[in-house]
């Protein structure tokens, strides 16, 4: 019997060990995760820049401003489509230009392949669309370098812009002031901008 009893005393006490020492891990493992929690992410304004440069909105997801995604690809699919639509056309005039010019010199194979909207226009016509197609499809591909360099620096702006206060609590103070050396006195305007990583 006292066997059993003391076999059930070490049981307990092991138990309760068991449990101190459980516990004291599941707390160290509590205070390292909310020391790991606790640490500010510092924002850099420098990867939203070169998310930015190379796919064009990754910069913003970066900066969290999402509802600008919509903006940057509708103002490149802008140009993606022009570029296609001019490129398209610019094709089509420049083949009806050259068969036509074949045809002047006696070869009338290619005539057939024109498309129908550029059959009837003289030799002088189809150049000029075919210059004006090429331009128009050459700017295209400016408009969209443009487009993605401003995504590139709305990215940077907004990126350098998260970390400053923008909240109604800016002090702005109006101070009187005494210039003894000029013997003049005056208003001095004063505003205080804070920067959120120096609170």
């Amino acid at each position: 019997m006292q066997c059993k009893l003391v076999l059930a005393k070490n049981k307990l006490i092991i138990i309760f060990a068991l449990l101190v020492l459980f516990q004291q891990i599941s707390w160290g493992q509590d205070s390292v995760l909310l020391k790991k929690q606790d640490t500010l992410k510092i924002h850099n304004p420098r990867l939203a820049t070169k998310y930015s440069a190379i796919l064009p909105g990754l910069g913003q997801i970066y900066n969290k401003q999402y509802w600008k995604l919509p903006i940057v690809y509708g103002a490149l699919a802008i140009p993606v489509a022009t570029y296609i639509y001019n490129d398209d056309i610019y094709n089509k005039t420049k083949f009806a230009y050259a068969a036509k010019f074949k045809a002047q010199n006696g070869d009338n194979s290619d005539l057939a392949k024109i498309d129908p909207v550029l059959k009837n226009l003289s030799l002088g016509s189809l150049q000029s669309y075919r210059n004006s197609f090429r331009k128009d499809r050459d700017y295209s591909v400016l408009w969209f370098i443009l487009g993605w360099g401003l995504n590139v620096v709305d990215a940077t702006v907004s990126g350098h812009l998260r970390e400053f206060d923008v909240s109604p609590n800016l002090a702005i103070s109006i101070k009187p002031i005494v210039q003894p050396q000029y013997q003049q006195s005056g208003l001095s305007l004063q505003l205080h901008l804070l920067n959120r990583h120096a609170k």
